[in-house]
């Protein structure tokens, strides 16, 4: 058993590492059904349910002195790499669709929580979700922080987030062939090309590396201080929000030239992954089968809103496809669907899935909150 508060931090960390080395360097075709992300948690999870961890007074301090201080340095440097401008020369087709695709989850999450009626932690459970089909698994972190839900209701929800959303990436792709009728039965053309020059082909160096950590722990700093003094609905959720805004702007800066940002804040994903992983000791599995359904439901309202939004706005397949996935699905499956389209449409895929860090803070909060306001 696991007693000192070190070997406790090391051992999460080895672990996000071995998991994420083995999905870089061997190309596992496992990797594209379950995420390494998902395999940290549950690995951890594992061994903190056969007890390998002690949960004295150190062990339990130095989670939680870990935890909120990655949060918002996570966060804000998910965010230096967007870029507002490049999103709105995406075209009128291409916003619409991306909007429906957020509004038509929102909604679905609502209309599920009222009819499976969601108790507390359900409600901020899938509050975390929606955060993840908004954005991304950071967001959902975020939003399950600042709504407070336990390890084990995250656990069900990232379990969801995975196997729902892998059977989501499936239909799309098989839809991809029937774009024509599909175009056809709605009266739509498709989008035209997009060229726009995504990201940093910049090397992470060393100075650059350091620069982000010193940089990002700073924005924690403050971030915590603001939320101390200042506390919108709680010290979290302050704290969150303090740091989207922080990113946001700090994406309007020379900042987002450091570059790297984003495999940084990937580091520190991983490790806060593992930290929940930490504290989830599930007894049973009996939960999980309501969690998949009600995810299934929320994707079937979803497709529902977005066909009848196509039909209402002449929306091709490509577009609603591509918003919907770079929500559910983010930066790793959006542009391989658009992708699948034509090559020349790759960087659609990413613009939207990048805008979807910011959206899916705040979506995820404020649904997450609505969910709860519900059960209560």
């Amino acid at each position: 058993m696991i007693t000192n508060p070190l070997l406790y931090l090391f051992t999460l960390a080895f672990v996000a590492t071995f998991f994420y080395v083995l999905e870089s360097r061997l190309k596992l075709g496992l990797f594209k059904f379950v995420p390494s992300i998902v395999m940290v948690y549950a690995f951890v999870m594992l061994l903190a349910s056969l007890g390998t961890f002690e949960y004295n007074k150190e062990i339990n301090a130095i989670y939680k002195l870990t935890k909120t201080n990655l949060l918002p340095a996570m966060i804000f440097l998910m965010l230096l790499q967007v870029d507002l401008r490049l999103f709105f020369k995406l075209g009128r087709k291409l916003i619409i669709s991306y909007v429906l695709a957020v509004l038509s989850l929102g909604v679905s999450f609502i209309l599920v929580a009222f009819a499976f009626d969601f108790d507390t932690q359900s409600s901020s459970a899938f509050g975390a979700l929606c955060g993840s089909w908004m954005g991304g698994t950071a967001n959902m972190v975020a939003v399950g922080s600042a709504l407070g839900v336990s390890d084990t209701a995250f656990g069900y929800a990232l379990i969801v987030d995975s196997f729902n959303y892998t059977l989501w990436v499936a239909l799309l792709l098989f839809l991809v062939p029937f774009a024509n009728i599909f175009n056809r039965f709605v009266g739509a053309k498709s989008v035209d090309a997009v060229a726009n020059e995504i990201g940093c082909a910049c090397t992470l160096g060393t100075k650059r590396y350091w620069s982000l950590i010193l940089l990002s722990l700073l924005v924690s700093l403050f971030s915590q201080v603001i939320a101390t003094k200042i506390a919108f609905i709680n010290t979290t959720t302050t704290m969150v929000i303090m740091a989207t805004l922080f990113g946001v702007l700090g994406s309007f800066s020379r900042l987002k030239e450091l570059g790297g940002s984003s495999e940084v804040a990937n580091s520190m994903l991983f490790m806060l992954i593992a930290l929940i992983g930490s504290k989830a000791v599930f007894e049973s599995f009996s939960g999980v089968g309501f969690y998949v359904l009600a995810g299934f439901v929320i994707l079937l309202l979803h497709a529902t809103l977005m066909i009848g939004g196509a039909k209402i706005f002449k929306l091709d397949l490509f577009s609603i496809s591509v918003a919907s996935l770079s929500n559910i699905g983010g930066i790793a499956s959006a542009p391989i669907l658009a992708a699948t389209y034509n090559k020349s449409l790759v960087s659609i895929g990413v613009m939207m899935a990048i805008m979807g860090y910011i959206i899916g803070t705040f979506g995820g909060l404020l649904v997450g909150n609505i969910l709860v306001w519900m059960h209560g």
